[in-house]
């Protein structure tokens, strides 16, 4: 029988960064995320890690470069604002092609805007979150299960790819507390023969830089980095369909807001309408051939956000007009309710996707 252990979320992403093999931790505290370093406080010191509370964000961040510039495996946290200060460390990361983890619990903004949920910050992680072209792969868990696992899962997506991995999730997400299993494969960390970590007089040196002073160079590292994402979206691109055989109403959402759809869609089939719900699990590579799979029988998408409409932009791309899409939100740190998500769906029925 697998143990389970009653965790928060926020604590549950950092045992499974701990077991992901991740020993630096830097970060900065900020609600609703602060439980993560608190946690890494506790832990690290016990099997030999780092942990540093840096004089800011614009630090940690830094740091991170670093020790991924060495090879090891590392992580940093935040929620919205505090993200918004590491922008520039993030570009730097992708920019040297150099792997690592961070968490995002969103809080309202913009601003300082409140401690409450959110999912505002979508643009931000998925269209890169600092200057330049480029991207990071992006996990939103819906359930503290999830939490563990994405963060093992992005450890692993980064060395692969040689990229940043954003876990995505919100305050809510962070801060409830639900049974967790930690009885799941950890890979063993890649070779990284390009790490920083002294020659010994064996090989040539490497150099960790994001600087191309000459212009053919930078230019060529784009496109060479470019067509690695496009190998992102065709292999790791991943949804939960539920219900979604013969859905006539689809949902659209991730996190928390996913969960509530959930039971608005139990609710609807019990009344007899055909409902079911697309889960982005990745929300870049954004699960595009998961909605075009349903749209043969799809009169209507909904998309369920607590932001002003972010990730409609891509469920429209997805959907290409072959369906109307229509937004269901609440925002300042309110969540949609199951009631409001199960009206929109009875609405969108009686018109019939017109």
């Amino acid at each position: 029988m697998t143990e389970k252990v009653l965790m928060k979320g926020n604590e549950a992403i950092a045992e499974a960064a701990i077991r992901a093999g991740c020993r630096h931790y830097f970060g900065y505290p900020i609600t609703p995320q602060t439980e993560i370093a608190a946690y890494m406080a506790k832990r690290m010191p016990k099997i030999g890690g780092t942990f540093l509370q840096a004089e800011s964000e614009i630090a940690a961040i830094n740091m991170v470069y670093g020790v991924s510039a060495a090879g090891k495996r590392v992580m940093t946290s935040s929620s919205s604002p505090g993200i918004s200060l590491k922008g520039e460390g993030l570009s730097y990361l992708a920019g040297a092609d150099l792997p690592a983890v961070i968490v995002n619990a969103q809080r309202g903004g913009p601003g300082l805007g409140g401690i409450q949920p959110s999912q505002s910050d979508y643009f931000q992680a998925t269209r890169g979150g600092g200057h330049g072209d480029y991207h990071m792969i992006v996990l939103a868990p819906a359930s503290v299960q999830e939490m563990a696992e994405l963060t093992i899962r992005g450890f692993e997506l980064a060395d692969e790819y040689r990229m940043t991995a954003m876990i995505l999730a919100d305050g809510t997400t962070g801060q409830m507390m639900e049974p967790v299993s930690f009885d799941f494969e950890v890979k063993e960390p890649p070779a990284k023969p390009w790490a920083t970590t002294g020659t010994k007089m064996a090989r040539p040196h490497n150099i960790v830089n994001s600087l191309y002073l000459v212009p053919e160079e930078l230019e060529q590292g784009n496109l060479d980095r470019y067509a690695r994402y496009e190998l992102i979206k065709e292999k790791e691109a991943k949804a939960e369909m539920y219900l979604t055989d013969d859905a006539e109403i689809v949902i659209a959402a991730f996190g928390i807001a996913a969960r509530v759809s959930r039971n608005a869609v139990d609710e609807a089939r019990a009344n007899g309408i055909k409902a079911g719900l697309i889960r982005p699990i990745t929300v870049w590579p954004f699960p595009d051939k998961a909605f075009k799979s349903v749209l043969p029988h799809t009169k209507a998408v909904l998309s369920v956000e607590l932001s002003m409409g972010q990730m409609i932009e891509d469920v429209l791309l997805a959907v290409n007009g072959q369906a109307p899409v229509t937004l269901v939100n609440r925002v300042g740190g309110m969540i949609p309710s199951p009631e409001q998500v199960y009206q929109a769906i009875v609405e969108a029925a009686k018109k019939g996707g017109n």
